[in-house]
């Protein structure tokens, strides 16, 4: 019977403790997916012209560094803002350069909806089927790595439909990261919020940007 009771103890504090990540986890992406869309805006309204693709990059790998560095402690939190914010402020020049077609407005909602249903859609089945999609990890890590080095070769040579491919890619592979990412927060595989948020947050971030690009080489009118 006492053992019964330990296991029982062990059970509801392990459920009690991912439920507890899963509210801290959503509770932050939430207000940092708020944070990137208002510097998102200040960018547009000052209309910010691009920023150099390096100093993106590099901003970029040093927020993420700085951010994973200190996860376990309260500058975390800064850093995870910083990086949001960061990466809204780069978004901004893109959003405009979008709107400014004649069918943008357009372009830039369906992306929104289609990035929020994807999200909402995947991130619901892992959190109510509890599935384990732990398998997928050293996949995606492979696959992100020939997606962005494919990106940055298709920049470098000016290949329209390799980019448009690596779109595509990435909207796979970030849908992948989704499901994997929740699945970890499920199953307890990741156990620190503010890491569990950048996942979810770059996830999103890059889920949005290719179906814009997807959407605008497809669809633009210009």
């Amino acid at each position: 019977m006492m053992q019964n009771n330990a296991v029982a103890t062990r059970t509801s504090g392990a459920v009690l403790a991912t439920n507890k990540m899963i509210r801290n986890t959503y509770t932050l992406l939430a207000m940092t997916l708020i944070f990137s869309a208002a510097t998102a805006g200040i960018a547009m309204v000052m209309n910010m012209p691009f920023m150099n693709p390096f100093l993106v990059l590099g901003g970029f790998f040093l927020l993420l560094f700085l951010t994973h560095k200190t996860a376990n402690s309260s500058m975390g939190l800064l850093f995870v803002f910083a990086l949001t914010g960061f990466m809204g402020l780069t978004l901004g020049p893109t959003l405009n350069a979008y709107l400014s077609m004649s069918n943008g407005s357009q372009i830039v909602m369906t992306a929104l909806g289609g990035t929020g249903a994807i999200f909402l859609g995947l991130s619901g089945y892992a959190l109510t089927t509890r599935k384990d999609f732990s398998f997928m990890g050293g996949f995606l890590m492979v696959g992100i790595l020939v997606a962005f080095l494919a990106g940055i070769g298709a920049a470098i040579f000016s290949l329209p439909m390799l980019s448009l491919a690596v779109s595509g890619m990435f909207v796979l592979l970030m849908s992948g990261l989704i499901l994997y990412q929740t699945s970890q927060i499920v199953n307890g595989g990741e156990t620190n919020y503010i890491l569990a948020t950048v996942t979810l947050y770059v996830s999103i971030y890059n889920l949005f940007l290719s179906l814009l690009h997807i959407l605008g080489s497809l669809g633009g009118d210009d």
